[in-house]
């Protein structure tokens, strides 16, 4: 990337910062199995409400290039399992700001003591996330044929990837 960043951890008073990146991400029906019309509000509840903590990726200037959320794969007996989300604005793909926030989640959840991370839904078709996961050390250990309704391509498989801490 030719500009510096760093991430940061964001509370709930601040997501309305990387809302945009969340419109954008959701119209473009290619990656999220959110319904196109969610809120803000259930956005930020599901992204900065306990046990989950949003991080952000800011620019040099304040600008969001991107942005994940972390937190216990499931409650209960699989809560030493991390899972995240990331969204990354498209104007700043293939720049590094995915693998910055990769590996800084990975670092987050180690710190946390969660064991491992797991990806419970990774569309097939999102050649660049299964790849740089695929680089940050994740397996596919499972595929669920057909989950995903793309905005494009129709039905799609969908990966569960896994990694140890």
């Amino acid at each position: 990337m030719d500009r510096d960043f760093n991430i940061r951890e964001i509370g709930p008073d601040e997501f309305e910062r990387v809302w945009p990146i969340f419109r954008e991400v959701l119209a473009r029906g290619e990656s999220y199995n959110y319904p196109a019309e969610l809120s803000m509000e259930r956005a930020r509840e599901m992204w900065t409400s306990p046990p989950y903590r949003s991080f952000v990726a800011e620019g040099d200037d304040g600008e969001v290039l991107g942005c994940y959320k972390l937190g216990p794969n499931y409650a209960g007996r699989g809560d030493h399992i991390a899972n995240a989300s990331y969204m990354v604005a498209e104007r700043y793909w293939g720049k590094g700001i995915g693998a910055a926030l990769c590996a800084h989640s990975l670092a987050q959840a180690s710190q946390a003591g969660f064991a491992a991370m797991q990806f419970n839904y990774v569309v097939s078709s999102n050649a660049a996330a299964v790849n740089l996961w695929l680089k940050h050390g994740f397996e596919i250990v499972g595929r669920v044929p057909g989950a995903f309704r793309h905005a494009s391509l129709g039905l799609v498989d969908v990966f569960v990837m896994y990694r140890p801490l």
